[in-house]
């Protein structure tokens, strides 16, 4: 009995494995254009809500605790809540418990964080300041963790003001099966991107 001569791949079958080959990398390709967009929308809010955060305490400026401890005049707990309602808004996909923190500090000409000069602020839904004591109370859902620059100690005079800084540390929770493919194509695996974002702007000089 003769052996039997391979069969060789009909067109119809060499396209089913090129289409095997194909399928995968094109998934990758659309999860990863899906992932972006998403992910870029958040990118957008957060820049929204740290900007806002950096105006409104630009314009605020200081307190007027003479002790100069804690949050004189609510000064962060407004800013903080400034940002919080930009997260919150209608359109905003950005989860609050993805905020591993909110930083306000002081910034040198280049818009980096000058030593300690920062006051942390934590995730803690329902249990932060309220900054509407009245019938209107708002409670904020993040509440400072440490506090290295009062609000009492900014500087906004003419010649050299201070320049303000929000930050906001998320971490982008993946809403496609994108970061499986990567590990099942010999990627690795992930489920979460980090996203950072701040914006600086210097206190209001006094006239």
């Amino acid at each position: 009995m003769r052996p039997r001569r391979p069969q060789a791949v009909t067109p119809s079958g060499q396209s089913l494995v090129e289409f095997a080959l194909i399928v995968p990398i094109l998934l990758i390709l659309v999860f990863a254009m899906l992932e972006f967009g998403l992910a870029f929308n958040d990118k957008l809010t957060l820049g929204n809500a740290t900007r806002e955060g950096a105006r409104v305490g630009s314009a605020l400026v200081t307190g007027s605790d003479t002790s100069c401890t804690g949050d004189p005049n609510g000064v962060d707990s407004t800013i903080v809540a400034s940002v919080q309602n930009i997260l919150r808004a209608g359109g905003s996909d950005v989860g609050l418990a993805q905020i591993h923190e909110m930083r306000i500090f002081k910034a040198d000409s280049a818009g980096h964080q000058v030593g300690n000069y920062a006051n942390v602020w934590r995730y803690t839904p329902g249990a932060g300041p309220d900054v509407d004591p009245g019938p209107g109370s708002e409670i904020l859902d993040f509440s400072p963790i440490s506090v290295g620059w009062p609000a009492c100690s900014r500087q906004n005079d003419i010649d050299s003001p201070d320049s303000l800084g929000v930050r906001i540390d998320y971490e982008y929770q993946l809403q496609t099966p994108l970061g499986n493919m990567l590990a099942f194509v010999g990627g690795s695996s992930a489920s979460s991107l980090a996203i950072v974002d701040d914006t600086v702007m210097a206190l209001n000089p006094t006239d």
